[in-house]
């Protein structure tokens, strides 16, 4: 069964609305068709009734065709709109189109066939038009929707930042508060263990010992946490300054030593330097030796711990920490230097600590202008080397340096020329061994 198409012919010729109304006659359509003779009973008309296609004459006295059209187009339903008689004329069918028309037809052409698919084409474009409407008001809700829910993510972002700020600002004044106590445990326990303040017996001794062991783990613990608050809030400042790189490497390893000695751990040290002097913070070099240390003995039940040190080309240095622990998973290599974050997650776990460790190492080298490789398998052991330059500038120190003479060379380290480099040794021929896993 064929649609009825509702067609509303405007012409105030009657003659023309007949011939009109006569070429929609076809065989191949079937129409209902309404005559209105102006521009407001069609607007009356589009008001109480649904219409597929309107047929205006261009000729319409007394009004402005063009005004009419954009009238009949601004209805809240549209409809298609095919002009009829229009003269041919370039410029009038630009401002026909514009006023809204959907196709317009001389009258040379006014025959059943054409007027057919005129009739045809015009409703495809307009149903085209209506999809199209459809598309882009789903469009603009679906960027509205964007827009509400890039909002909300700005705004959970700045609670985030928020909640993050005031998380390091009390983890900065809660470790800054409990360290006063804690320094007075260790202090008291230290002077309980000296002989001239009264001889302990065996029982309390190994109490006192405790307590100071203790008082000194969670000392080290309360500090990681402090650095680390200090870390992501931007107050940490390297304080560089001349030192020997083998002396603070000798003086960690020997406060290290007995951890390693109570697992029964060889612990070795092999440092390949002809130029010991660098220009660093030795406290901040002296903290990544000791956790990377600290983590190697924790980890390691059996075997040995290594600290390898050598000279790179360019004023480098490389230093590594090696062990034959337990190993990490090659698929845990991207999260073991994030804050918190430990291989084994759980309250049971074997091995303790905050899991802040390796986070402010990252941090620290970063700093420094260096980077971090890790070669590691399970049950094989691992591997921390970190690159770091010679020298780094200092923002907290002023003045000059005095000179010092190292193998016949003068060394000057200034402020006002914090990048200038230290004198370059000739650098050993051994290569530094990797880890061979």
């Amino acid at each position: 069964m064929k649609q009825t198409l509702k067609i509303l012919v405007v012409d105030n010729d009657k003659v023309d609305r007949m011939v009109v109304c006569q070429t929609l006659n076809n065989d191949d359509i079937c129409v209902e068709i309404s005559e209105v003779t102006d521009g407001h009973d069609a607007l009356t008309a589009l008001n109480t009734t649904t219409y597929d296609c309107i047929f205006l004459n261009y000729h319409q006295p007394d009004e402005d065709v063009l005004a009419l059209i954009q009238r009949l187009h601004s209805v809240e339903t549209k409809v298609p709109l095919v002009v009829l008689n229009a003269p041919k004329d370039e410029e009038i069918t630009i401002k026909l189109m514009k006023a809204g028309a959907t196709e317009y037809l001389s009258q040379s052409r006014l025959c059943s066939e054409t007027l057919v698919q005129i009739l045809r084409y015009a409703i495809r474009i307009q149903k085209a038009e209506m999809q199209t409407d459809v598309a882009n008001q789903q469009l603009i809700r679906q960027k509205q929707e964007i827009e509400r829910q890039k909002q909300q993510i700005q705004w959970q972002n700045l609670k985030l930042l928020e909640a993050s700020r005031l998380k390091s600002q009390f983890f900065a004044t809660i470790s800054h508060e409990l360290r006063t106590p804690m320094n007075a445990i260790i202090g008291f326990s230290q002077i309980m263990l000296r002989p001239k303040f009264g001889k302990l017996t065996h029982q309390q001794t190994d109490m006192v010992e405790r307590i100071l062991n203790n008082g000194k783990h969670l000392l080290m613990l309360l500090n990681e946490v402090l650095d680390f608050s200090k870390l992501q809030g931007g107050r940490l400042e390297l304080k560089s300054e001349l030192f020997d790189l083998t002396k603070v490497i000798n003086i960690v390893i020997a406060e290290m030593r007995s951890l390693a000695e109570a697992k029964k751990l060889c612990l070795r040290v092999d440092i390949d330097m002809l130029n010991p002097l660098v220009f660093h913070d030795s406290v901040r070099m002296r903290q990544i030796l000791i956790n990377l240390l600290s983590n190697a003995i924790k980890f390691t039940d059996s075997g040995c711990v290594w600290v390898e040190v050598k000279e790179l080309p360019q004023n480098r240095l490389a230093i590594a920490v090696r062990d034959t622990g337990i190993g990490i998973d090659p698929r845990d290599f991207e999260h073991i230097f994030e804050p918190f974050r430990q291989v084994d997650q759980s309250i049971t776990r074997k091995y303790p600590g905050t899991g802040l460790g390796l986070a402010i190492i990252d941090s620290l080298v970063q700093m420094m202008g260096g980077k971090i490789i890790v070669q590691s398998q399970l049950g094989a052991g691992s591997m921390f080397k970190i690159e770091i330059p010679r020298q780094i500038s200092s923002p907290t120190t002023v003045g000059r340096l005095p000179s010092l003479n190292l193998d016949g060379q003068d060394i000057f380290c200034s402020v006002q020329n914090p990048h200038q480099s230290l004198p370059k040794s000739s650098q050993a021929s051994m290569s530094f061994p990797h880890l061979k896993l």
